[in-house]
């Protein structure tokens, strides 16, 4: 596109193809703008389809839950354990989407009278899901059911211990595998049994589907004397999940976030009111605060804190326990940054060495596991191409790795540990999970590298950015912005739409902060655009754009719109520039 075929990033650009008889045809039906006609078609939206897309609601898009193989089991279970007073507990990751989803259960098992045991495991001692020591914890402490969130589905082990001492496990998650675990009811769209099509759920999502299924056996059972509960309470919880765990925001995760960020804007959960002060923001929310602001809090006591301080802070009830934890969290995401970029500086410099490979492995003693997975991510982004991250400590090494579309990354790190030069692994599609001893680096680097030869296409596409659409700077308005946003709420399987403002002067480049570049991007009409380049003082494409200044390129970004000095304004969230002329 404008003759770029490599940009001062290195990608190619590609303008998506517009059907403009159709664009009409979908504007009128719908009467909308022309440009979010445009866009929706580029996403595959027809006229049929474009109502439920721009207005996703629970009432229209949630799936019956019974469709997810052996939820009837697990509904009747959880019945038969909650008619005979049985104490359930509630076995949880420590991420985002595993505490949301353990707060999930709590809160309704809590109001309809039977109130869990929450557990997390430590992330540093007990590592990631179930282990036999723990589910035999559990039974000693009375519980008669264990219910697994964001895990177990790969816990082969510590479910056959927990059935053969007499413990029922009912597993609710959403990672594949190849193995079915000994649980007594497998609730997950991803295992092979299953056929409801709900693979793009998160956890969350899974357990919210398994508690509308319980609410309606409870009622069925006559259970309810007065109101039953509300499920649309938890809806924040749902929302926050989606967005965080990045599944596609495609069918019901659209009506999810949308509804989740309308309840979390009331703010009457006190963890996350807590979280918002602290934080320092107020609503009106966007998926952006969910992925950028709470999530990385919550996220930090499984990383470099208490792994349970997620759990506890969603379902605290006392305000000031809730400021407590709040600021525990908050405190552990500070230290959480300030490992995480000496661990970048390390792992960029591994990159770097790496780069006619199709994939960066990038592995030192000492790293803190808790922060790899998120080294793994800034890599990926940083080169396009997948990121395998480890820290070793004791003859282990523990580590992440983030992908690209068009690679399953959870399959390759099953397959490897399957081969034997893993130690252990597991994921999905986008994000995966690994275990390794020193000598198995070069085995787990081969192994890759004999698979990664059929995955050109996939690595191709990724080092192409893809425009939805060309805009001038006088035309980049707040009205726009406001047209484009009805295509959200935006993230994985729906991206924020790329624009590219063609051959423009940059009448100012300098850094701001300490690697962002702020730009002045000024038209042939005279119509002026702000923009900001996060995170690429240092970057190949930020030192092109420092040298530009005065001269004409080519610009594309993300257009957002704020508030500065009691006035609108637009500015552009620069992805990438290439020069306008040879």
């Amino acid at each position: 596109m404008f003759g770029v075929a490599r940009s001062f990033s290195g990608r190619r650009w590609h303008l998506a193809e517009s059907d403009e008889d159709a664009a009409r045809a979908l504007a009128l039906k719908h009467h909308l703008p022309g440009v979010l006609a445009r866009l929706l078609l580029g996403r595959g939206i027809s006229a049929d389809m474009a109502a439920d897309y721009l207005n996703p609601t629970i009432k229209r898009l949630l799936p019956e839950p019974l469709t997810l193989a052996e939820m009837d089991k697990a509904i009747a279970r959880t019945l038969a354990a909650l008619v005979a007073g049985e104490r359930i507990a509630v076995f949880g990751d420590y991420d985002v989407d595993g505490s949301c989803s353990a707060a999930l259960l709590y809160d309704f098992l809590s109001t309809v009278g039977a109130r869990p045991r929450i557990y997390i495991p430590d992330r540093m001692t007990e590592g990631y899901g179930p282990s036999a020591q723990a589910m035999l914890r559990l039974k000693e402490e009375g519980a008669g059911l264990v219910i697994t969130v964001d895990c177990g589905a790969g816990a082969v082990e510590a479910l056959a211990a927990a059935r053969d001492a007499g413990l029922d496990v009912i597993v609710l998650d959403h990672h594949a595998v190849e193995k079915e675990p000994p649980a007594f009811a497998h609730v997950n769209a991803n295992r092979a049994k299953d056929t409801s099509g709900l693979g793009h759920l998160c956890a969350a999502g899974v357990v919210f589907l398994f508690l509308v299924a319980l609410n309606r056996a409870l009622r069925d059972a006559g259970r309810y004397s007065e109101a039953e509960p509300d499920l649309r309470a938890y809806l924040d919880l749902v929302g926050l999940a989606t967005v965080c765990d990045v599944v596609p925001l495609i069918g019901v995760n659209r009506a999810f976030v949308q509804a989740g960020l309308a309840k979390l804007a009331k703010l009457d959960r006190p963890g996350l009111a807590a979280l918002t002060r602290i934080a320092g923001v107020t609503p009106p929310f966007t998926p952006y605060h969910l992925g950028f602001v709470f999530g990385p809090r919550i996220n930090a006591g499984g990383r470099v804190g208490r792994c349970g301080l997620g759990a506890d802070l969603l379902t605290a009830t006392d305000i000031s326990a809730a400021e407590g934890f709040a600021a525990a969290l908050d405190t552990h995401n500070r230290e959480r940054q300030v490992i995480e970029q000496l661990i970048l500086e390390d792992a960029m410099a591994q990159a770097v060495l790496q780069d006619n490979a199709p994939f960066l492995f990038a592995a030192a003693e000492g790293w803190h596991p808790g922060v790899v997975g998120i080294v793994a991510g800034r890599l990926k982004e940083r080169f396009a191409k997948p990121a395998f991250v480890a820290g070793f400590e004791g003859g282990l090494g523990r580590g992440s790795a983030r992908s690209v579309a068009g690679i399953d990354i959870g399959a390759l790190v099953r397959g490897a540990r399957d081969a034997g030069v893993l130690e252990a692994g597991g994921g999905h599609a986008m994000a995966a999970g690994f275990s390794l001893h020193p000598e198995q680096t070069e085995p787990f680097r081969r192994y890759l590298a004999e698979r990664f030869t059929k995955f050109d296409g996939a690595l191709a596409d990724a080092a192409t950015l893809a425009l939805d659409g060309v805009v001038s700077p006088a035309g980049a308005t707040p009205s726009l912005v406001q047209d484009i946003a009805r295509a959200g709420p935006f993230g994985a399987g729906n991206a924020e739409p790329v624009l590219a403002v063609p051959d423009v002067q940059l009448v100012f480049a300098d850094i701001v902060g300490k690697d962002h570049v702020r730009l002045r991007l000024v038209g042939g009409d005279g119509g002026r655009l702000d923009a900001i380049a996060f995170r690429t003082a240092d970057t190949n494409l930020g030192k092109a754009l420092l040298d530009a200044r005065g001269k004409r390129i080519h610009a594309a970004g993300r257009l957002r719109a704020d508030e500065w000095n009691g006035r609108q304004r637009v500015q552009l969230h620069l992805e990438d520039a290439a020069p306008a002329s040879a």
